[in-house]
């Protein structure tokens, strides 16, 4: 594939913001750019619109999609439900013009960069543990041993931040927001130059 606009990958720990961060951008930015829908077998929740937020498989729809080789890159989170990137999501798009943000995991934008060593990635941290577990628990939707896991993965992943192009501490949304929006426009710039630096092994 050669792609005529930017891959994105942002990852960072539950909680921190990366989600909105990144709608925010893609609703300012006037640039041709979408957000990859992730495909998840975990139940949908309250409030959450199918296609829009993720699409909602079965574990049998997820994995005949794995084994055809038609996921970008996928993971079980917590020896649990199945998450991943379908293809159809990101190749398309890239090969249109269209810049496509993969909001992913850690694990995930290790596989995304093993195919586009030269994307953008980005990784959204929390000024600190502390603050990021009140973000959880903000949220009210969890058990204690939930925001237990979380906590611990959060650390896992925060400990990897090393391995992105760039680190973004989300300490206020709309400074995290124009960061991410001045890293994306400089990535746009270079195809109008003419550059591809978003070519797949």
């Amino acid at each position: 594939m050669n792609p005529s606009a930017p891959l994105i990958v942002v990852a960072g720990p539950s909680g921190v913001g990366k989600t909105t961060v990144v709608t925010h951008v893609i609703a300012k930015a006037g640039l041709p750019l979408r957000r990859a829908i992730t495909a998840t077998t975990r139940d949908q929740r309250q409030g959450e619109t199918t296609d829009a937020d993720y699409h909602y498989w079965t574990v049998e729809k997820f994995l005949q999609e794995r084994d055809a080789k038609r996921m970008l890159e996928w993971a079980q989170v917590f020896g649990k439900d199945y998450y991943g990137t379908p293809k159809s999501e990101v190749e398309s798009y890239l090969a249109q013009g269209t810049g496509v943000v993969l909001v992913i995991d850690v694990q995930g934008a290790a596989s995304v960069r093993q195919l586009y060593p030269n994307c953008l990635s980005v990784f959204i941290a929390p000024p600190s543990r502390e603050e990021l577990e009140a973000r959880l628990r903000g949220r009210q939707d969890m058990t204690e041993d939930r925001i237990r896991r979380r906590l611990e993965e959060a650390q896992r992943e925060m400990d990897r931040q090393g391995e992105f192009r760039h680190v973004i501490v989300n300490r206020d949304l709309s400074e995290a927001v124009r960061e991410l929006e001045q890293l994306i426009r400089n990535e746009f710039d270079k195809y109008q130059q003419g550059g591809k630096p978003c070519s797949t092994n």
